[in-house]
Parts: structure tokens; C-alpha cells; sequence
């Protein structure tokens, strides 16, 4: 038998940079690795906002000591950058500018790349057991050297938990990342695996997330774990908040891929955080992974769940639609917390739904995805939403659409605007985004979008313009 996986748990009570930097530099220290050549750091960014997000994002001082602790110990290196494409279509340079990395990046002399702006390449998988044999990356990956991985240890509303894999998601642009995420979004995470295994991993579990992604709620965990193989680190990531590694789908086919354990029995867990105490700690640690039929009780948006098309999820759609619109709710509670009695009554279709919906006077429908599909009558009108689902033998990652943050957010209120005197709206996509999930909920909920709201519009709009300057100079000059 060979030797096991280590992993670290280390106390870590505060956001101290200082002391950030000396647990990190003893981390790397202690499992061995040295970086070199073109060094990458990979936090989790998927948004962030000091008063609506302040807590989605891996925080600039754990950045800011993984950096400074990489330094310490280097051998010879060409480069330190950091690199991230943030979530819902918000340009990432606005999120990093919120997460006040770029005074982080710029102090250490190091390099920023937002992948929404990056030249992405193809790349060829090979290993048996792939979803596809060719997906893109942004360069920048491909010649990289070491990888550090700085994910934020959070509750997933679609897959339990986002920790080391799950940080990969980040790697593609607009264009790319939501092809196959969904009911194959834990294969796609499996896939990215081969593209690079991070060389170190640190994750930010000062304070960890719960519940949802993108709105968690906070819990004051006091830990970074740290680790050279993800999947080690993402089993002991599970056992910490009482999580059976098998639950992670994506954690169980990569390491049935060759990735990596995820039994405890091979790996050596070090540290100063005994994984038994963190357990004691964590024994209210909350998740949300609920169908959303069952999830809006007491909301005046209701829910009904069909079936799905591809065999192994008929049931539920666990990467897709059902999760975004969970996602987008939760972003408008942050916004207005009264939305659920608040809001117009809007009852929300997805999947193949057979028999009548039965609708208030004052209900419109919301068919979201392309796999939805219902007729019937709707308040005396014949409907018939069709399906418009390909499967993913199908879908041709060379040939796919535009995911621009203001051509979705035109459309989506367009077919809002157009559909007004019509008892339904359907969304196109699949899936259709948490963003565009925003706009329709919005439009048809009778309430302020978020996305106009002055914290948000203007600097998104600004930092979106050069995203779109930046991407067109890179593409040209790479």
C-alpha cells in the first residue's frame, strides 16, 4: 500500500493576514510542494459585495497570506497571477474590485486574469469515464505551472458542497460554463479535473457558508484545510460538517477516475484542529438541498416539478433550472425580505408536466428551461410549450451561444414586456441562469430588479464595457 493523502485542519479564529500567511507557509512546508515557474491562484470569486455577498467569496486576506506564504517557500518562479471567472454573468474585474483583491494582486506585484476576458483554447480529455472529449479553458491555465486552489468552504444548494473540485467551475468563461450544467453538472466538474490537479489547496473555512452559494449564511468554522490532492480534501471537507463523502457525486467519480480517495482510512489528517472537534462544532451546520416543489411553502411563488429527460436524473434536475430558481429567490430576499408575501403570485413550471394547472386569477405561469413541456389551457387559452432539450451528444462545445450579461438581461425582459397580457412567459436555456431567473422573477413578481439597483447597475455596467474592451484586445493580441 502506498502512502496516504495528508490533510490539514489548522485553527484559524480571524481574517489576519499575517497569521493566514504563517498556517499557509507551514502547510506548504509540511506536504512539500515548492512553487515555480508560472504560479496560479484559483480563489472562489463566484460574487461578491462587501453589503449583499460578503460572504460567497474566499476573503482578500486569505488571498493576500496565501500569496505572501507561496513567496516564503518559492523555488525560482516566472510569475504569481490570480485568476477566476465570477458567477451569474457579472464581469469578474467588478467582483475582484469588491473583494478588494486588486490591492492584494498589485502589493504582491502579481498578475490578475479574468477569465471572461481571456483567450480560452480547446482542450482534449482523454481519460475513460469523460462527458466529453473536448471542452475550453482560458490559456492561462493551460500554461501554468503550479496551481493553488483557494476555494471558500460553502453548502451547495446543487451539489451539498462547493469545496476543492467544485472550484473548477470557475475556470470557464460565459460561453462555456453553462454547457452541461445540469443534470450533468457533476461530470462536467469531474471533466475539468484533467485540464490540471492543483499542486496546493487552501481553503477558507474561517467562515464558512451554509445553505445557499451565492446569499450563504455565515458560521464561524475557524479552520483552513489544506491538502495536495482534491479529492482527499474534499473527503475530509465532508466529514467535517457530517457529510457522507459518497453524497458528493462529483467526489465519487473523480475518485473513481484516479483522482484521488475519498475513504478516511487513506488519508492522514495533521493539524492542530482535531477533525472530531470540528465535527462537535459543526452539528447544526445547515445545508439546503431541497426540491423546490416542497421548498416554497409559504411563498406566493409555487412550485410544480415534472420529469426530466436524460435516465439518470428522470426526477430532478439538480444542476439546473429547479436550483437557480432557488438561488435567484434567495438573492431577492436579500434585496427585499417581505418578496415572498410581497411579490405577485407566479407559479413556476419546469420538466415534462403532465395534467391541468390549476391557477388564481392574479397567478401567471413561469415555464423556465428547454426541456419543459405542458398543454393544457391556461385561464381559456389553448397553450402548448413545447420541448426544446438536445442532448448532449448534441450539443457541440465549439458551436455555443452567447451568455452576455446585457443581451440576457434585454431578452429576458423583452419576453416579460411582450407576454404581459398573456397568462404565461416561457424562458429559454439550459439552464436558464440564476441572472435571467433574477429578471423573469422580477418582471413577473411586480418587483424592483436588483440588477437596476444604484449599488449595482452603474459599476456593473462600467466594469461590463471594459470586460467587453479587454476581452476583443486579448483575443487580438493572443
Amino acid at each position: 500500500m502506498g502512502e496516504k493523502e495528508k490533510v490539514m485542519i489548522m485553527r484559524c479564529e480571524e481574517y489576519s493576514a499575517d497569521r493566514i500567511r504563517g498556517i499557509i507557509r507551514e502547510g506548504m512546508e509540511t506536504l512539500g510542494p515548492i512553487p515555480r515557474g508560472r504560479v496560479l491562484f484559483k480563489p472562489n470569486v463566484v460574487l461578491a459585495h462587501p453589503e449583499l455577498f460578503p460572504h460567497a467569496f474566499t476573503r482578500a486576506e486569505f488571498l493576500d497570506g496565501a500569496i505572501a506564504a507561496a513567496k516564503d517557500v518559492a523555488g525560482e518562479v516566472e510569475e504569481f497571477a490570480v485568476g477566476e471567472r465570477s458567477g451569474i454573468t457579472i464581469p469578474t474585474r467588478y467582483c475582484f474590485k469588491n473583494a478588494e483583491y486588486l490591492e492584494v494582486i498589485k502589493r504582491h506585484g502579481a498578475k490578475a486574469y479574468f477569465f471572461d476576458e481571456s483567450r480560452h483554447v480547446p482542450f482534449r480529455l482523454r481519460r475513460p469515464g469523460r462527458l466529453r472529449d473536448l471542452i475550453y479553458v482560458p490559456k492561462e491555465i493551460i500554461e501554468a505551472d503550479f496551481l493553488v486552489s483557494l476555494p471558500k468552504f460553502k453548502a451547495h444548494p446543487w451539489t451539498r458542497l462547493t469545496l476543492s473540485l467544485k472550484n473548477y467551475i470557475g475556470l470557464q468563461d460565459d460561453r462555456h460554463r453553462l454547457v452541461d450544467h445540469n443534470t450533468y453538472l457533476e461530470h462536467k466538474i469531474v471533466d475539468l479535473q484533467e485540464v490540471i490537479q492543483p499542486s496546493f489547496i487552501a481553503i477558507d473555512a474561517i467562515v464558512a457558508g451554509q445553505k445557499m452559494m451565492l446569499t450563504p449564511t455565515p458560521f464561524n468554522l475557524g479552520a483552513i484545510v489544506m491538502g495536495t490532492n482534491p479529492c482527499a480534501v474534499d473527503t475530509v471537507g465532508c466529514h467535517m460538517v457530517h457529510v457522507d463523502p459518497k453524497d458528493l457525486l462529483h467526489l465519487q467519480m473523480a475518485s473513481q477516475r484516479g483522482y484521488g480517495p475519498m475513504d478516511l482510512g487513506e488519508i492522514e489528517v495533521l493539524g492542530d484542529f482535531p477533525l472530531e472537534e470540528v465535527r462537535a462544532k459543526t452539528k447544526d451546520f445547515q445545508f439546503c438541498l431541497e426540491r423546490i416543489d416542497s421548498y416554497f411553502k409559504e411563498s406566493n411563488l409555487s412550485c410544480t416539478v415534472g420529469s426530466f429527460p436524460e435516465a439518470h436524473s428522470r426526477d430532478y434536475c439538480w444542476g439546473g433550472c429547479p436550483g437557480a430558481a432557488q438561488e435567484a429567490m434567495h438573492i431577492l430576499r436579500d434585496f427585499y425580505p417581505d418578496v415572498d408575501r410581497t411579490m405577485k403570485k407566479v407559479h413556476y413550471v419546469v420538466g415534462r408536466v403532465d395534467g391541468p394547472i390549476e391557477l388564481q386569477d392574479d397567478e401567471k405561469v413561469f415555464f423556465a428551461g428547454d426541456c419543459t413541456s405542458w398543454q393544457g389551457m391556461l385561464k381559456g387559452r389553448p397553450v402548448s410549450i413545447d420541448p426544446r432539450y438536445m442532448k448532449k451528444e448534441e450539443v457541440k462545445t465549439q458551436k455555443t451561444k452567447s451568455n452576455d450579461l446585457l443581451l440576457k438581461t434585454f431578452q429576458s425582459l423583452w419576453e416579460c414586456f411582450t407576454k404581459r397580457n398573456m397568462p404565461y412567459v416561457r424562458a429559454k436555456g439550459c439552464p436558464v441562469s440564476v441572472a435571467d431567473h433574477v429578471n423573469f422573477l422580477s418582471a413577473l413578481g411586480g418587483i424592483k430588479n436588483p440588477n437596476f439597483d444604484p449599488r449595482l447597475f452603474l459599476p456593473v455596467t462600467l466594469a461590463y464595457f471594459k470586460m467587453r474592451l479587454m476581452r476583443v484586445l486579448n483575443r487580438f493580441m493572443g
